[in-house]
């Protein structure tokens, strides 16, 4: 992602302003739609085979996903300690923050891997009915962002060590901010969607 250490995009104070960059926003939203097409397919299938898609969904373990919603929200919580301790030029609570939350978008993976495992060791998979196949698809397109936002932040935990962010220079930060939280967003969605509704 272009722009993690750019200079400042903050307005004039008390003015309102975009965080971020706008190209981050466009593929922000761009995200947004693609998912928002996965989950209209997904309730549209649901719609037409509820009692295979209930049956299924008992097969998942609400716990993992419940756990995964936590470590989003903390990590989330966490970017937006950091962008506020940036704001005040404390580069090293902004990359401790962001420490915190490339730590937490890893536990999520390793959760998420005990989750997959465990169906496989089921004999369940991406061709085993219809609603395994939105629920391999959507939550592994996600995990992806997942992985591509730990790139990121752990761009932005490196820059705040080096004092990139202060008060003045908060673009680069507030883009990669801006991205995580859409991760997050998206989940607090897909979990009980997919996991939940019935």
């Amino acid at each position: 992602m272009t722009g993690i250490a750019t200079t400042s995009s903050r307005a004039e104070p008390g003015a309102s302003y975009l965080p971020g960059d706008k190209d981050v926003w466009v593929f922000i939203i761009a995200e947004l739609s693609m998912f928002g097409v996965f989950f209209v397919a997904y309730i549209v299938n649901r719609a037409a085979e509820p009692a295979l898609f209930n049956a299924s969904q008992q097969m998942l373990d609400i716990c993992s996903g419940a756990l995964n919603t936590l470590i989003l929200l903390t990590s989330s919580w966490m970017v937006s300690l950091a962008v506020t301790a940036a704001r005040r030029n404390a580069s090293r609570a902004t990359s401790r923050l962001l420490v915190a939350a490339l730590a937490l978008a890893g536990a999520f993976v390793v959760v998420k891997f005990f989750e997959y495992s465990s169906k496989f060791a089921s004999g369940i998979d991406i061709s085993s009915n219809n609603f395994f196949m939105f629920y391999f698809s959507i939550t592994f397109i996600h995990l992806i962002h997942v992985m591509g936002g730990s790139v990121i932040l752990l761009v932005m935990s490196v820059n705040a060590g080096n004092g990139r962010y202060t008060a003045a220079n908060m673009r680069g930060l507030e883009a990669g901010a801006s991205y995580w939280h859409m991760v997050d967003l998206v989940w607090i969605v897909l979990f009980p969607l997919i996991y939940l509704l019935r």
